[in-house]
């Protein structure tokens, strides 16, 4: 089978850590042929990852010795090579590949998902798509105009107790939803900061809710569904002050369904990170599902069922959970089928949408009515 030609376009904490990851399980069905940084040696490190993981994930994904021949057969026939290395993707924009997934400061994540798009290249973000309603329109429309794939990095919609919560929504098991909450209660120091000058700025990244929150906050606007009615919010920044954006949020939303929503997003949790929950609320059903990447049922409850198997299941090395390897295949798979991604532009923009509807509300000291049109820039010079 012919495999797609890809690229990674950033190879800092993310790229490094899953979209390697997620490429390299998948080397049966996309290329990964070049990798980008502006930084070389962060290049230089994702290539040498690269190469190692696909070769692991070939003797690492069974015990059974005849399945572990196969793939050692296939790796080989495969060639997996060392992904090119450059700096400057302006280089990809006239070569022969069919995708790029993108993984850089999220400030920049507009500028070149739409250099990409121009140039016909299928789109893979990472979360937040953009830091703006307008930017996130454009990047949308272009992609509907070029008749290309754009999709969006929220990879927990993955999760397999977010799948069967899933499974129950659309089963009408839960009867009418009342109210669903996102809490995310994680730890971020000063180091993690130093890491990276881009975090925590209006301009480049926005503060925990648009960093660590958006995740969670897009599983809930995906459970309750239907369009958002107005936004109230809180932001502090109680404990990180050498940053510009917030590390504690709360916002109460409404939904023209009748539903509301609550999130709570922090990064205080002293001394790590503790859990992100997401709880649903029906008239005839409750699901809480927690663990360290919203991965782990704590509360499975519906007439008759008062368990679940997927109670037990282990945490996930990092925050990030396990997503991006069924993500990278479900993208692939929408290029060759010519069919929708699994999470679209679209839904990219729902929950930065609610991200910003936060921010003008707590810079307007208001509720905000939906639709909106902001960008965090507006935030700028904002005092709490």
């Amino acid at each position: 089978m012919t495999r797609l030609r890809a690229a990674l376009i950033g190879c800092g904490r993310i790229g490094i850590k899953k979209h390697i990851e997620a490429f390299a399980a998948n080397s049966d069905k996309i290329e990964l042929v070049t990798v980008c940084d502006i930084v070389k040696e962060k290049a230089e490190r994702a290539a040498d990852e690269y190469k190692k993981r696909c070769g692991l994930w070939v003797v690492g994904s069974t015990k059974d010795k005849k399945t572990v021949s196969a793939q050692r057969t296939t790796y080989n026939q495969q060639r997996i090579l060392k992904p090119q290395v450059i700096t400057d993707y302006s280089e990809l924009l006239d070569k022969d590949i069919d995708f790029v997934t993108i993984a850089t400061e999220s400030g920049n994540h507009y500028r070149i998902a739409m250099d990409f798009l121009s140039a016909r290249k299928h789109v893979l973000v990472e979360k937040p798509m953009a830091l703006s309603t307008d930017h996130m329109d454009e990047m949308i429309s272009l992609a509907k105009e070029k008749h290309l794939k754009l999709g969006v990095c929220f990879q927990n919609r993955f999760n397999p107790p977010i799948q069967e919560l899933r499974k129950k929504i659309e089963s009408g098991a839960f009867g009418k939803i009342f109210n669903a909450t996102a809490r995310i209660l994680w730890n971020r120091n000063k180091d993690y900061y130093k890491q990276s000058s881009w975090r925590g700025t209006w301009a480049m990244d926005g503060g925990t809710l648009m960093n660590q929150c958006s995740h969670n906050i897009d599983l809930l606007q995906w459970t309750l569904g239907g369009d958002i009615e107005e936004i109230y919010a809180v932001t502090k920044n109680f404990n990180h002050k050498y940053i510009e954006a917030e590390d504690f949020g709360a916002a109460i939303l409404k939904f023209k369904n009748g539903s509301v929503g609550i999130i709570e997003g922090t990064a205080n949790v002293y001394p790590r990170n503790l859990e992100e929950t997401l709880s649903v609320f029906g008239e005839s059903g409750t699901v809480i599902i927690g663990g360290l990447a919203v991965n782990k049922i704590q509360t499975w409850r519906f007439p008759g069922e008062d368990s679940h198997p997927f109670m037990n299941l282990p945490d996930p090395e990092t925050v990030y959970g396990n997503g991006h390897i069924t993500l990278f295949a479900d993208f692939a798979n929408s290029i060759v089928h010519d069919k929708k991604p699994y999470i679209t532009g679209e839904d990219g923009k729902k929950a930065v949408e609610i991200i910003l509807g936060i921010y003008k509300s707590v810079k307007e000291k208001r509720p905000v009515k939906f639709p909106i049109e902001f960008s965090t820039e507006e935030m700028i010079g904002f005092k709490f």
